[in-house]
Formats: structure tokens, sequence, C-alpha cells
């Protein structure tokens, strides 16, 4: 029986600079950045382990989500032990915010939307960051 996730395909524009967004702005740690030909193949996952997220070049063809800042657009959502916390840390860190963190019923707990790197899966950039 599948017993958890282990890998999350985040499509991006730019490998280089999503793997530069999610190592150096929100302390991921790069696990592996290989080529194969014309493919490079990139994953990165929290400190403290947790589902892979593989940078995978998106197809030209691949349509972007366009929805407003507030609603979740992105196919990953992350944990954190102190949504005000992580929120100060990553504001320090030049990571932004279209929104400061606050109660979601949709996600379960504290969220705050993270505009992260150029060419993410979310048309506006936007993941969530969330406790609870």
């Amino acid at each position: 029986m599948i017993s958890a996730v282990s890998k999350v395909v985040v499509p991006v524009d730019d490998q280089e600079r999503a793997k530069e967004f999610w190592v150096d702005r929100l302390g991921f740690e790069l696990r592996r950045d290989e080529s194969y030909g014309d493919e490079r193949w990139i994953e990165v996952s929290p400190p403290a382990q947790g589902p892979l997220l593989a940078l995978t070049r998106r197809a030209a063809s691949e349509p972007r989500q366009e929805l407003p800042d507030q609603l979740p657009h992105s196919p990953v959502f992350f944990n954190c032990a102190d949504i005000e916390q992580t929120y100060r840390e990553l504001i320090e860190r030049g990571v932004e915010f279209p929104l400061p963190p606050s109660a979601s019923t949709l996600a379960g707990g504290r969220c705050s939307p993270i505009r992260t790197a150029p060419g993410t899966r979310s048309g506006s950039g936007t993941a969530r960051r969330c406790d609870g």
C-alpha cells in the first residue's frame, strides 16, 4: 500500500532562479541537481525532510492559473510551527507576501500566501504556508 507522498512536481520557467528561491530564501535543502541531456532534475526539501519538490522545466504549452492572491493556487501547502515567526523570518529574507497571516477555514488553520519565484505553477506565484 502507498504510505506517503515522496515528491511533488512543481513546473517552473527558470530552474536556476527557482532553485535559488527555494534554497536561499525559503531555507530548503538541495537534494539533487542533475542533468540528463537537455533535461535537468532539481529536488529540494524542507530541512526537516518531508516530501521533495522536483523543480522541473515547464512546457511552453502548459497553462498558468490566474486567481486572486487570497485563493490557493499552488499544488503544495507547507506546515510551520509558528506562522507569525515564519512570516517575519521570510520577510527578512526578501520573500514577498501578498497578504499577512490570517485564519482560513479552507486550509484548516492560519495561513499566509507566499509569492514564490517567477515561473512557479500558480499564475500569481503564490503558495500557502499554514500551521494548524
